[in-house]
């Protein structure tokens, strides 16, 4: 049944009027096609208003031939070439401009007074419901769609085509010089894109040295030739120059992807991703456009073209596939980089874990600083903004100073740590996979729960140290009694403490997507390279300076912006979610614990038989869970998607982690006698 605010199918034959305005006449497209569309819940009534379309204009000759004089003015007024060769791709090189084009189509309306036939395209079939029944055509149905819409040859109309021969213009339909058209435009765009620098910098030496780009359009041209010379029945000569032309888009599309491996080695970039996806989708296309060109009697492929403009149509107006599809190689990279730096924070063995806890020890002893500096800023009385950059820089400089010393902090390891745990998940259909990756749970348990302890067993001491040496110096604690009031309200477990440290820990996580992708960066651009060669830089440092300079760079790329944008979102984003009335708040385990020894610096040992200061400790005891858990949870779902990690038998591994709690629960909190083989570590843990 048609829609209750649509004409019948009548009162839309009665006004087809193929003399009208242009604006008219699409508009007249769109009406038919919504009423060819319904509801859109029946693909079969879709299909059963076709054939009643065919079956009316048959009973109706006049009406049949105004159609057809319609159709005909239609393609004439339209550049149905840009159409088929470029709808769904973006007329922009970068990835940033065409995600603004999606947002410009998803905001912005279209006009039907258009000469553009991507444009009308868009209007007309917008649902996804019309591949559906585009699908669902039979042959009978495609034949008599075919008959009606058959396009004249070319001198039967008024614009011939000046790149084919007059001799022999009387053998091609319009349409099929449409399709010419597009296949020539869709190759001249894969010769460019195979030209580009970006492109061919990064190919490898093979693919450079058959140089598939340099004659794939004579090949297209040899093809045309070929085609024009029968293109009623295909000759030996036509099936010999498609295959020719085949194989040298195979040639060329093998030498495109021959970039992933050079993106694989030295960085990863959205904007190539794009191009490549480009240029592989081109070449998808110009086989559609060939099957439509070389089977001028079997109307489906041209059906079936047009069902997969639609589908092509709703991902083009994506901003979540665009940014879905570009991104996942630089999701892969981040999620390497922060595996490979991951393995680093992870214990396999006595030695291993001791030093853990050293090295956590000395970052605690530096979050105790970080936290008498934190009350100092506070109690200066600033604006919400600079009290809360101020504090963020107190963080980050924390941070960094952690990172140089060679220190860590606890939670910023999940974040680094999960990749390299769903690395492992790739081998598990190999022998002792499971249990491998069990032992990898138990270490990196272990490993937090040394970086945990490490960092709360030195800051509350330090602490305490600097707030007695503050009374000593200047007759006053670190806090006065309204703060420390305020800080155990604040880390009280009854309170929002569990919600404000899963929001720390969407920050840690965000924080080390930046660190990946600053790495990637780094490396892609080979800063390193620039530092140590470049001939300015050396002149000012010297050649030892500029290489110690780029080694350092290279060692400490991913820690440092990760630092310095954890530091700052910690301090920033709870002053911007106070202007907006969001009342967020940070709650990091080593800074909670280092504020409630600040209060018990001031309000006595007291405080400690007191149900508060319980309520306190477990709010801090769920801090730690909550920031390593989340971080931890974000980074693996990432790592999984990222490595193209499938089926994975789920079950099996929660039942072998259960039986190693059952069994040997202890490995996860202290290392079992056995030593692992040692593991290259670097030393360099903030």
């Amino acid at each position: 049944m048609p829609m209750p605010d649509q004409p019948d199918l009548s009162e839309l034959l009665d006004t087809l009027d193929p003399h009208t305005d242009l604006v008219y006449r699409h508009l007249w497209l769109i009406a038919l096609l919504n009423w060819v569309r319904g509801s859109s819940n029946s693909v079969p009534r879709a299909v059963a208003r076709i054939t009643l379309l065919l079956d009316a204009l048959d009973q109706r000759p006049a009406t049949r031939t105004k159609f057809q004089a319609w159709w005909h003015v239609l393609l004439g007024t339209v550049d149905a070439t840009a159409l088929l060769a470029g709808y769904g791709f973006s007329s922009h090189s970068a990835f940033a401009s065409e995600l603004f084009e999606r947002l410009r189509l998803k905001w912005l309306p279209t006009t039907p007074e258009t000469a553009d036939a991507s444009t009308l395209f868009s209007l007309v079939l917008h649902d996804a419901f019309d591949a559906q029944w585009l699908s669902a055509l039979d042959e009978t149905m495609l034949a008599r769609l075919a008959h009606l819409l058959e396009t004249p040859c070319l001198n039967e109309t008024m614009g011939a085509c000046a790149w084919i021969p007059v001799s022999q213009q009387h053998l091609v339909t319009q349409w099929q010089a449409t399709l010419l058209e597009a296949l020539t435009f869709c190759t001249s765009q894969i010769r460019a894109a195979g030209f580009s620098p970006e492109l061919r910098l990064r190919m490898s030496t093979p693919a450079l040295e058959v140089a598939p780009f340099h004659a794939l359009t004579a090949d297209f041209d040899t093809l045309q030739a070929a085609f024009l010379a029968s293109p009623q029945q295909p000759s030996a000569a036509l099936l010999a120059a498609l295959a020719r032309y085949l194989e040298r888009l195979d040639a060329c599309r093998h030498a495109a992807a021959s970039v992933y491996t050079h993106l694989d080695s030295y960085g990863i970039s959205v904007n190539l991703v794009f191009q490549l996806r480009q240029l592989r989708t081109r070449v998808m296309r110009i086989r559609v456009l060939l099957d439509c060109l070389l089977a001028p009697q079997a109307p489906h492929p041209t059906a079936q073209l047009l069902a997969d403009l639609v589908n092509v149509g709703q991902q083009r107006r994506s901003v979540r596939a665009l940014i879905k599809e570009n991104s996942s190689l630089l999701a892969a990279k981040v999620a390497e980089r922060s595996s490979e730096t991951g393995e680093h924070y992870i214990t396999r063995n006595r030695s291993e874990y001791f030093q853990m806890l050293r090295d956590a020890a000395g970052g605690g002893a530096v979050m105790s600083v970080t936290t008498l500096m934190k009350f100092v800023v506070l109690s200066l009385g600033m604006s919400a903004f600079w009290s809360g950059f101020f504090s963020g820089m107190n963080y980050a400089l924390s941070f960094v100073l952690i990172q140089l010393l060679h220190y860590t902090v606890a939670t910023k390891q999940p974040a680094m740590t999960a990749p390299a745990m769903a690395a492992k998940l790739k081998d598990l259909s190999s022998p002792g996979a499971i249990e491998g990756f069990v032992d990898e749970v138990a270490h990196l348990v272990r490993s937090q729960v040394a970086a945990v302890v490490g960092n709360l067993a030195l800051v509350a001491p330090m602490v305490l140290v600097i707030s007695a040496l503050m009374w000593w110096l200047f007759g006053a604690p670190m806090i006065n009694a309204a703060e420390a009031e305020h800080v155990l309200h604040s880390l009280d477990l009854r309170g929002p403490t569990a919600v404000f440290a899963a929001f720390t820990g969407v920050l840690l996580f965000a924080s080390s997507i930046l660190a990946g992708w600053a790495e990637n960066w780094f490396v892609l651009h080979r800063l390193d390279s620039a530092i140590r060669y470049n001939p300015r830089l050396t002149a000012a440092l010297c050649k030892d300076r500029a290489k110690r300079l780029s080694a350092f760079m290279l060692r400490n790329i991913a820690g440092l912006p990760a630092n310095v944008s954890l530091g700052l979102m910690l301090g920033l984003i709870p002053a911007f979610a106070a202007f907006f009335g969001l009342g967020l708040e940070v709650r990091h385990v080593t800074l909670s614990t280092g504020q409630l020894a600040a209060a018990i610096g001031h309000l006595g040992t007291d405080l400690l038989t007191q149900s508060l200061f319980l309520w306190c400790m477990a709010g801090i005891l769920m801090t730690g869970v909550v920031n390593v858990g989340v971080s931890f949870y974000l980074a693996f779902r990432l790592a999984l998607r990222a490595h193209n990690v499938g089926a994975v038998d789920r079950t099996r591994i929660r039942q072998a982690i259960r039986q190693r709690v059952r069994t040997q629960l202890g490995s996860f909190f202290w290392p079992t006698p056995v030593v692992s083989a040692p593991v290259q570590k670097d030393t360099n843990r903030g």
